[in-house]
């Protein structure tokens, strides 16, 4: 028995996948900056400085952004591999789906970046005053 469309059948599966494993690493990102602040605390009982975590408030919102970009991304590439799958099932010649979507987490992801290499750069300027 053989697959009809086999090979765009598999891509689309390939290009699911791929945005599966990106959707985990962002979320797993997320948590890693949410959480960064307990390393920091252990960080600072191992070397017997105390270390003071400015902007716990900031980090928990960007990881939390970060953390809701991942699912998101599930969300979406769910919603592409259905849609592709039956337009490769169908027969008839479809247009192009629009991209707006990607190109809006993208945008997202970009924005929450910029954002968090700004909290990054003031934070370690504090802590270079105050040091």
């Amino acid at each position: 028995m053989t697959i009809p469309h086999f090979s765009d059948h598999a891509a689309n599966e390939r290009t699911f996948l791929a945005w599966v494993r990106t959707a985990i690493a962002v979320m797993a990102f997320g948590f890693l900056v949410e959480r960064f602040d307990i390393f920091l605390k252990i960080a600072s009982k191992s070397l017997g400085k105390h270390i003071t975590v400015s902007g716990q408030v900031t980090g928990s919102l960007v990881g939390l952004a970060l953390i809701i970009a991942g699912a998101a991304m599930v969300l979406t590439a769910m919603i592409r591999f259905t849609r592709i799958r039956s337009a490769i099932a169908d027969e008839t010649t479809h247009e192009a789906e629009g991209d707006k979507l990607d190109l809006v987490l993208a945008g997202f992801i970009v924005v929450l970046g910029i954002g968090l290499a700004i909290y990054l750069a003031i934070t370690m300027l504090h802590g270079a005053k105050s040091g």
